[in-house]
């Protein structure tokens, strides 16, 4: 997935991202140049700096959609998170650079699941040895060389059955393992590092925890981070992950128009709004932040940064933090056509989540080409209406047209029930001529 072409990457994102073809553009340029980055020569790859992006778009258009899908297919760290969450350094809440300590956590969990991976067949091992050593007494010490054929013989046996699932229903006491129940989201490295401390004190991390009768099958899911731990090396994990934070990390900031000052307010009643853009200012042009892990570098992370400034201007941001997006990319809203193929072309469209759901139920739900129309044609008017929230008014609409359908589904298993235009109007039509009833219910 790494060395994905752009058109490749555009290709992905058109089977769930309907339009914004500018905005797919950019973003599969700038994934394609960090993997041209990394054929540079050491000199030349230090000098190349990543383009970051500022996307702008009403809400509901596809921003957070494309990071959704973009997450699913790269095998990248990446993160989503919102800029309205974070708080300048001093006041309560989380300060800028625990994003780079999640973008580690995520670099960890792929590291460690890529190597399990790699090292699946010894993880197997492992776990099977274990659990048929828990069920066969042991040898004793001093045994004749008889004894011990027939040790391994009863132990070869054994595997068989292990391997068949002929065991999964025999009870066996393990070692829990053990999770002390104290968190570091959010936490300063330095506090971090002090609660582990407190946690070895207490007697935590590095000893088992109480034994458990269960399963053999239950055994084995609870086996595999121990065998985990004891088959890979932790420090090389450690440096795998931050080579893959820092050269290929990515950080989607969501709404990030949410810390502008708008010209028009008072900057006394948002104290720490300009607080959070100086604070991210360095990490975004490029500095060292202190995880538990490790020191990263953070002058390569990819940053796309997103927002429907609604309220306030791209302009309205730090002239310094806007210098380092300058990349712009302008999402168009939803027309009547956008919201009409939304609604069919996607991979796993509205429709065919809906009628996923009542195919459970044993219903044939099918929707005639004339109500998918007047359903794109109300949400459209709804939003015009109303405050405008693209594609999501398509979810308030279709669930207002099948409400009583999904409610007595179970009265209707076997047959076929069709949506047409007049169930839609019946449902929809007087609602959205009414601004004060869509205002309140659609």
């Amino acid at each position: 997935m790494e060395n994905l072409t752009p058109k490749e990457i555009v290709s992905y994102l058109d089977k769930y991202v309907i339009g914004q073809n500018e905005a797919k553009k950019t973003i599969a340029v700038a994934l394609r140049n960090r993997y041209r980055r990394m054929l540079l020569s050491p000199e030349m790859q230090h000098d190349v700096m990543p383009k970051n992006i500022l996307m702008i778009g009403s809400t509901g258009v596809g921003k957070t959609e494309i990071a959704r899908r973009l997450a699913k297919m790269m095998e990248l760290p990446f993160i989503k998170v919102e800029a309205s969450k974070y708080t300048e350094v001093g006041f309560v809440g989380r300060d800028v650079e625990s994003m780079i300590r999640d973008l580690v956590s995520v670099a960890m969990q792929l590291v460690r699941q890529s190597e399990n991976e790699k090292n699946h067949q010894k993880i197997e091992n492992y776990i099977e040895n274990k659990i048929i050593e828990k069920l066969l007494p042991p040898l004793p010490s001093g045994a004749s060389e008889q004894k011990k054929q027939e040790y391994d013989a009863s132990f070869a046996r054994m595997q068989e059955k292990f391997v068949k699932g002929e065991l999964d229903h025999l009870k066996i006491k393990i070692e829990m393992p053990n999770t002390p129940s104290f968190s570091d989201e959010g936490l300063p490295p330095q506090m971090i590092q002090v609660q582990e401390s407190i946690v070895k004190v207490l007697g935590g991390y590095g000893k088992k925890g109480p034994q458990k009768e269960v399963t053999v099958k239950e055994a084995k899911k609870i086996l595999e981070s121990e065998a985990s731990e004891a088959l890979l090396d932790e420090e090389q994990l450690k440096t795998l992950a931050l080579e893959k934070v820092e050269k290929g990390g990515i950080v989607f900031l969501d709404e990030i128009d949410k810390i502008a000052v708008s010209s028009s307010s008072q900057s006394r009643q948002d104290p720490s709004k300009e607080g959070v853009q100086r604070d991210l200012l360095p990490i975004v042009e490029g500095s060292t932040v202190h995880t538990k892990v490790g020191m990263v570098k953070t002058d390569h992370i990819l940053f796309i940064a997103a927002g429907a400034f609604h309220l306030s201007k791209p302009s309205d941001l730090i002239p310094e933090l806007q210098g380092r997006f300058p990349l712009r990319v302008e999402l168009s809203s939803l027309d009547e056509e956008a919201l009409y193929r939304i609604l069919t072309e996607p991979k796993n469209s509205l429709l065919k989540q809906y009628q996923a759901l009542m195919a459970v139920e044993n219903v044939d739900l099918h929707f005639e080409e004339e109500a998918l129309r007047a359903i794109a044609h109300y949400a459209l008017v709804a939003n015009e209406k109303t405050e405008d929230i693209g594609a999501r008014r398509l979810h308030t609409v279709i669930e207002k047209i099948l409400e009583e359908i999904s409610f007595s589904a179970d009265e209707h298993t076997g047959e076929k029930i069709v949506v047409d235009k007049g169930l839609v109007e019946e449902k929809i039509g007087k609602v959205v001529e009414d601004v004060d009833a869509t205002r309140y219910i659609l």
